[in-house]
């Protein structure tokens, strides 16, 4: 526990630098820029396609709610 510690608590020198040099990259702000609509619009369409298939085609019943499905039995003597 005391290595994992050190390592995470580790921010010195050579991860120190690596951090720094992520912050200022400018790649990433221009990759969003250009491509982030796109692909939310396109994760979205994916994802509301599966689970129109999921509910449509593979006959999952869903079991919404028991209430004025179950009927108790009548008793026998």
């Amino acid at each position: 526990m005391y290595r994992f510690a050190k390592a995470a608590l580790n921010l010195s020198g050579q991860s120190g630098r690596q951090v720094a040099v992520r912050q200022m990259s400018g790649m990433s702000r221009e990759f969003h820029g250009k491509y982030g609509a796109p692909l939310m619009i396109a994760g979205a369409t994916f994802c509301v396609a599966v689970w129109s298939y999921v509910i449509t085609s593979t006959g999952i019943t869903w079991n919404l709610s028991p209430i004025g499905k179950v009927q108790p039995k009548e008793w026998k003597e």
